[in-house]
């Protein structure tokens, strides 16, 4: 397993590398502080119109890599580029918005307030229509000349998601969106997110524990630990590969255990699991999906459906940091 993780991962990099027009790409990226490497040899592309997640223990290199990819730490070695250009280029942060574990608003501004503010920082102006407009997008025109020190945890994440967009930016650096909200405002959070990134074609780089979110909205990851790329790529491709090829079958109907017996028998077939209308099968080639649905239509089984099994993100997440662990 150790082994085809890495080659899975060696594989995707040298494709995405390929593509210099990235959105976002670390390149060979190292950097030590005071003695211990905080990163060593990263890289890692996002594409355009991708939501990235990426993923890692505390202490793993997130935090570094985002101030790297913001231009608020230079690296040891390696590059840094944002849409095909060096992170240090006049005007490439214009691009970016983010929004850091620490949310940066002002607790005795209003709303409306921050978001002036920062327009000004970002010399976009202060129209009222844009920040009315990013106000309705947080969920909080009605509360847009309360001060921010009144404000949920959640409130807070969402204005400073809207603070994050006052500028029109093409990329969004997210670190830690929904630590410490509850889960209804973890659900507006995300959903604010997805909308940024569908309706709105941004490109979302997020760093998270939270695998079920990262699961739920994230069409690629990257796994760092200890400083290192562990694993990156389509998480779609990768929760196949990663299911051991395993085919999960349901049924209209239980079945019998005659049906079971001649399944069973089957050259190198594995009943893995079986509960009342669905029974999970790994096939080491010997025997094909085909030949299982023949049997299977050929004793009028009822099939619903068949589809391969993929793993769970938490199931790769645990599965890759063993492996690292051991080695």
């Amino acid at each position: 397993m150790g082994t085809q993780s890495k080659s899975r991962n060696e594989t995707s990099e040298t494709d995405e590398r390929m593509n210099v027009n990235s959105a976002i790409s670390l390149e060979g990226v190292s950097k030590v502080f005071k003695g211990r490497q905080a990163l060593n040899g990263v890289s890692l592309t996002v594409e355009s119109g991708d939501i990235f997640g990426y993923l890692g223990p505390n202490g793993a290199g997130k935090t570094t890599s985002i101030r790297i990819i913001l231009g608020l730490l230079n690296a040891d070695s390696g590059t840094s580029s944002i849409l095909g250009r060096p992170t240090s280029t006049d005007g490439i942060r214009q691009k970016l918005g983010f929004v850091l574990e620490a949310d940066g608003l002002y607790e005795n501004m209003t709303a409306y307030e921050n978001l002036a503010f920062f327009a000004k920082i970002y010399r976009v102006g202060e129209s009222g229509e844009t920040i009315g407009r990013y106000l309705k997008m947080a969920g909080l025109s009605e509360r847009s000349r309360d001060k921010v020190g009144t404000f949920s945890k959640g409130m807070r994440q969402r204005l400073a998601l809207a603070r994050a967009m006052v500028h029109n930016p093409d990329i969004l650096i997210l670190d830690e969106p929904t630590a410490g909200v509850d889960p209804s405002g973890q659900i507006e959070v995300r959903q604010i997110v997805l909308d940024m990134a569908h309706a709105q074609g941004k490109t979302i780089f997020l760093s998270s524990h939270n695998l079920d979110e990262v699961q739920r909205i994230c069409n690629r990851i990257a796994l760092i630990h200890r400083g290192e790329i562990k694993l990156q790529g389509e998480l779609a491709r990768l929760q196949t590969e990663m299911g051991g090829g395993k085919v999960e079958i349901e049924t209209e109907e239980p079945l019998n255990e005659g049906v079971l017996s001649r399944l069973k028998s089957l050259p190198g077939l594995e009943l893995v699991s079986q509960t009342e209308k669905v029974i999970v099968i790994a096939l080491d080639g010997r025997t094909s999906t085909h030949d299982v649905i023949a049997l299977l239509s050929q004793n009028n089984a009822g099939i619903e459906q068949v589809k391969k099994r993929q793993a769970s993100l938490e199931e790769i997440y645990t599965t890759i940091l063993k492996e690292a662990e051991q080695k």
